[in-house]
């Protein structure tokens, strides 16, 4: 019975290292998709990022002298945020994402 209890906590570790990982490979494949639907916008012009997107929730400057578009949503409760960088050309240039799935 003593010899039973190493090798049931050895399989309960393994199993929370595997769950572990599982996770984080399901995370990585939601920001994968989610860098990939937004960076079709690159070298685009805003006037098609407001037409799928919509119209933005904010708008700020940033330190470079273009526009910060800023779209926010929630999902089970949980802020998303996206940004996306606007060239003085109207073109966008760059995104961040945070929170979003």
């Amino acid at each position: 019975m003593r010899s039973l209890i190493p090798v049931l906590i050895c399989f309960l570790f393994l199993t929370k290292l595997t769950s572990c990982q599982t996770v984080k490979d399901k995370t990585d494949e939601i920001v994968k998709k989610e860098n990939e639907k937004l960076s079709q916008f690159i070298g685009q012009p805003v006037s098609e990022l407001k037409i799928v997107m919509g119209m933005p929730d904010n708008e700020e400057k940033s330190n470079t002298a273009s526009k910060i578009l800023v779209y926010k949503t929630k999902k089970y409760g949980i802020p998303c945020e996206r940004k996306f960088e606007i060239s003085s050309e109207d073109m966008v240039i760059g995104f961040v994402s945070k929170g979003c799935f």
